[in-house]
C-alpha cells in the first residue's frame, strides 16, 4: 500500500474540503480517467483496491495511473478510552481529494474495456465518481 517514506510532522489537523480541484482535473497521461465528484478522504488501503480490481479487468494489459498519493496521516485513539490525554497515535493514510479529480488513467486497452475497469475501480471508492475521456477535459 501506499504511504510516505517519512514526514516532516507525525500528526496534522482534519483540515476542510471545500472548493474544486484547480490542479490534476484533466486527463494528462492516459487517454481515459476516473475524476471525483465528491469531496473526501481515499485511504491507501481503497487506492489500493481499485488499483487490484482494474488490473483484473484489464488483464494485466495496458497501462495505469494512479494520479492521487495518501500523504495525510490518520489518527485513532483506542477503543474504550476516556476523553481528554491527547491525540491518538496515527493509524492510516488517507489522500485529499476535491471535485474535479482525476484519481486514476488507463491508457493500452479498448475503450469499452477501460470503461469497465474504471467502474470496477469506482465501486471500490467512497465518492462519486465520473469516467471522463480525453477530450472530454
Amino acid at each position: 500500500m501506499l504511504a510516505p517514506k517519512r514526514v516532516k510532522y507525525r500528526k496534522q489537523m482534519k483540515g476542510r474540503t471545500k472548493g474544486h480541484a484547480t490542479r490534476g482535473n484533466s486527463v494528462a497521461f492516459g487517454h481515459v480517467g476516473l475524476m471525483t465528484l465528491d469531496p473526501g478522504w481515499i485511504t491507501s488501503r481503497q487506492i489500493e483496491a481499485a488499483r487490484v480490481a482494474m488490473t483484473r479487468v484489464m488483464k494485466r494489459g495496458g497501462r495505469i495511473w494512479i494520479r492521487i498519493f495518501p500523504d495525510k496521516p490518520i489518527t485513532k485513539k483506542p477503543a474504550e478510552t476516556r476523553m481528554g490525554k491527547g491525540k491518538g497515535n496515527p493509524e492510516g493514510w488517507v489522500a485529499v481529494v476535491k471535485p474535479g479529480r482525476v484519481m486514476f488513467e488507463l491508457e493500452g486497452v479498448s475503450e469499452d474495456v477501460a470503461r469497465s475497469a474504471l467502474s470496477h475501480a469506482a465501486t471500490k471508492l467512497p465518492v462519486k465518481t465520473r469516467i471522463i475521456t480525453r477530450e472530454d477535459g
